[in-house]
């Protein structure tokens, strides 16, 4: 049976398995039930009349053929959304579709900004992504979202890249550390403490990295955690220090269930950038929401998180900072 014949749907299927190399993980994506996904990708192999993917154990690999056809499935699906952005254009910026991916230190503001977004522009839909950052960047790389907040921009990838809000880091530890009452710390001071860290690749983790390393600081021990949400239960226990993303602890900061260590050098500002693919065609709708945070994102995280955007990332005063966390807590 000629090629020709093969279904658009069918193509969506074995490229989100292709993808995953899962028929769970693509169901799951799809809303589709396994069996269904099978029978899918078993019409489109019936069609190649080649095996398109092979299992070793309880994995499944791509065959040669499967990985030639995934080639093929990505650039025509790619085309495919070209082809609707170009349409959006047409249309205008009051219609269409945005599919942005987040990491996960930004998850705390970017429901905040697509939603004063969407509020402005009612027609448009907008499918958000909550990942790590290596997951962002291979999204990037592979063309499958339009745009991407991150904070240093991915090396080895061409891509566009605009500093829209300060991101500030800093030493967090429990309220009753002993060095929570202490004043300007040297960064040695900490050498002898427990830290909790990200997983490797994380953007978090990669900035600790570089300062610790920058002053010549090694922690004493270190314990892996894969969540910004579960270091920060495990800080409030007493199980360690952190360095953390402020974005993700404003309301704990105002609520006194953490501190800030007052640490020479700290807060160490860094940016949050709105990140695509040079040379991609992005939508008005896109290229609507890459103005808008440039323009509004700093204020509205400052506004939901409680930690300051702009200037010199400076923490904002506690007394405001509870106004802040007032405000968002009544806005959830």
């Amino acid at each position: 049976m000629p090629l020709r014949h093969i279904t658009l749907r069918q193509l969506k299927v074995f490229e989100a398995v292709a993808r995953h190399l899962s028929f769970s993980r693509a169901a799951e994506e799809l809303h589709l039930t396994q069996p269904a996904v099978s029978m899918q990708v078993k019409g489109l192999e019936a069609q190649a009349e080649l095996p398109l993917f092979e299992q070793v154990g309880k994995k499944i690999h791509l065959t040669e053929a499967g990985a030639e056809v995934a080639r093929f499935a990505l650039e025509l699906l790619s085309g495919l959304k070209d082809c609707e952005d170009t349409l959006a254009a047409i249309r205008g910026v009051s219609g269409g579709r945005l599919h942005l991916a987040v990491v996960s230190t930004a998850k705390y503001f970017a429901p905040r900004l697509l939603a004063e977004f969407s509020r402005r522009h009612p027609g448009v839909t907008v499918k958000l992504s909550v990942v790590n950052r290596e997951e962002v960047i291979a999204a990037l790389q592979a063309n499958q979202v339009d745009l991407a907040i991150m904070g240093r921009p991915p090396r080895g990838l061409d891509v566009e890249a605009t500093a829209f809000a300060k991101h500030p880091h800093g030493i967090i530890a429990a309220p009753d550390h002993p060095l929570a009452a202490k004043r300007r710390l040297d960064l040695t001071r900490l050498a002898g403490e427990n830290f909790l860290i990200r997983e490797p690749g994380s953007g978090t983790r990669m900035s600790m990295e570089r300062v610790f390393a920058d002053r010549g600081v090694k922690p004493a021990s270190s314990m892996e955690l894969a969540s910004n949400e579960t270091i920060k239960q495990a800080v409030m226990a007493g199980m360690g220090l952190a360095f953390l993303s402020l974005h993700t602890v404003g309301l704990e900061l105002a609520a006194g269930k953490l501190a800030r260590l007052d640490v020479v050098g700290t807060p160490v500002t860094r940016d949050w950038h709105v990140v695509s693919r040079k040379g991609k065609r992005l939508s008005p709708l896109a290229e609507s929401f890459r103005a808008f945070l440039a323009a509004e994102g700093a204020k509205l995280i400052e506004e939901t998180t409680g930690v300051a955007a702009r200037g010199d990332g400076e923490p904002k005063p506690r007394k405001t900072l509870k106004k802040a966390a007032y405000g968002v807590q009544n806005r959830l």
